[in-house]
């Protein structure tokens, strides 16, 4: 586990300056967005990865591909209340597409969170051309009307390198990315994302102590690094700003060592305590969206994603009713 001795910015015997009237208008407009909203039910669109053309190896490719505008007509078909985007599925950064998503997604009265980095985000903190495309997508989760955009910092392929190196540098880029989200009122939102325990990920966010800096808390990356979800929530979710609802089991005859010998089920179906997770979630004021994921789906499941995801639709539901008494 990673130990980071305190840095001067954190010596209690230096006092911080108070903010400016103007940062503090600023930070409560970022906010306000999130105290308005309940929690709500949404898909994100890795769920239909095949169908966009990215297929895992291993994964036999989608009988027949499917455009985001499809995608966004069966979220509504399904009634949930919102969508996390992936930039990696979207088929332009036009500004004037993006106008037409967010006039579609207003339209259907949808929530949406602006999904950037897959798969391996700033690289552990050595891309700053990814900085660079960071920064400039906040544009794009504005145009779509996100309060929120997901980020990666780092990714399963560098998780075996040193971790308190890789911390520090993105403690940097995302103070060098902070003032960009303040001027567009939007939260960058860094998964775990099979790199970071949930030690290391309360370190980022206290390091960083922004906030336009939170957590999108992926409910099954954890686990695949052998850390409790459940606990991790419990030291994280004052952070979180958007969610990945994933459940896992363990699929027989994948290599262990893999990512995907947890391999995604229908959430309700697998290891992961959601009730735990969304009580936490409701427990810390959490009001935004608790969004389907599905990766690499459990071979148990020969029906494909589309029913994992409508048969998640319907588990979600049912627990939100139970955490929060509300329909």
């Amino acid at each position: 586990m990673m130990t980071v001795k305190a840095s001067r910015r954190h010596d209690s015997t230096r006092q911080k300056p108070e903010p400016s009237t103007e940062h503090s208008r600023i930070m409560r407009l970022a906010l306000e967005p999130m105290r308005n909203k309940t929690m709500k039910i949404g898909i994100d669109s890795f769920c239909y990865h095949r169908q966009f053309g990215k297929a895992y190896p291993g994964q036999a490719p989608a009988e027949s591909l499917i455009r985001l505008e499809d995608f966004l007509g069966r979220a509504r078909e399904l009634g949930v209340d919102g969508v996390s985007l992936e930039s990696c599925f979207m088929p332009s950064f036009d500004a004037g597409y993006l106008r037409e998503v967010k006039a579609l997604l207003d339209e259907n009265g949808m929530e949406r969170v602006y999904a950037w980095g897959h798969p391996n985000g700033l690289e552990g903190g050595r891309n700053r051309e990814a900085l660079k495309e960071m920064i400039e997508s906040l544009d794009h989760a504005a145009l779509l009307g996100a309060s929120v955009m997901r980020v990666v910092g780092s990714s399963r392929r560098y998780v075996k390198e040193p971790h308190e190196p890789q911390l520090r540098a993105l403690a940097g880029m995302f103070r060098e990315a902070i003032p960009a989200a303040e001027e567009h009122g939007i939260c960058m939102a860094v998964e775990n994302h099979i790199d970071f325990t949930s030690d290391e990920m309360l370190w980022l966010f206290t390091e960083v102590d922004s906030p336009y800096l939170g957590m999108n808390f992926d409910t099954g990356n954890f686990l695949r690094l052998l850390d409790d979800p459940v606990k991790g929530m419990e030291k994280l979710a004052r952070f979180v700003r958007a969610t990945h609802v994933k459940d896992l089991k363990p699929q027989r005859g994948a290599p262990a060592d893999q990512w995907y010998f947890f391999s995604s089920t229908p959430v309700g179906d697998g290891l992961i305590d959601i009730p735990a997770l969304v009580r936490l979630l409701y427990e810390a004021g959490y009001q935004g969206l608790l969004a389907i994921e599905i990766d690499y789906l459990h071979p148990d499941y020969p029906e494909g994603e589309d029913a994992a995801v409508e048969q998640s639709v319907a588990y979600l539901r049912r627990i939100v009713k139970e955490v929060t008494g509300k329909n």
